[in-house]
């Protein structure tokens, strides 16, 4: 299971990450634009989806693609949720509590490279991670 500490230790270890306190909870940006973000249980949320946000840790991330997240959400309907707000397509949410370390971390850092800029993603290119 993974926490928000992990998620906080993979973007900190992202180029141009930066972490905000919201409304909704903890965001993280890259150049100013949000790219992971803990989820809230806003009223415009859909009521099967508020009520799994209001009693857990769910965190989303952007998505290259949306037929990227719709795999997700087929292969693990138990873990990804469907649509949470209707603004900011491609994106996914998750109940952290079925998402390991590793998944994580490679989810975080996708949703990072969707939003950093070219030299931001080819500076982490470079130094040989993910």
């Amino acid at each position: 299971m993974a926490t928000l500490d992990d998620l906080r230790r993979t973007a900190n270890g992202l180029p141009g990450s930066e972490e905000r306190a919201t409304t909704g909870g903890a965001a993280w940006f890259v150049r100013g634009k949000l790219y992971a973000w803990e989820c809230h249980p806003w009223p415009s949320t859909p009521p099967d989806a508020r009520a799994i946000i209001a009693a857990e840790l769910v965190v989303g991330v952007k998505i290259a693609d949306p037929i990227d997240a719709l795999a997700l959400r087929e292969m693990a309907p138990d873990v990804f949720l469907g649509a949470t707000t209707p603004w900011g397509e491609p994106k996914v949410a998750f109940r952290m509590a079925g998402i390991d370390g590793e998944h994580l971390a490679e989810l975080v850092t996708e949703a990072w490279r969707v939003q950093a800029p070219r030299y931001l993603r080819r500076e982490w290119d470079a130094a040989g991670t993910l």
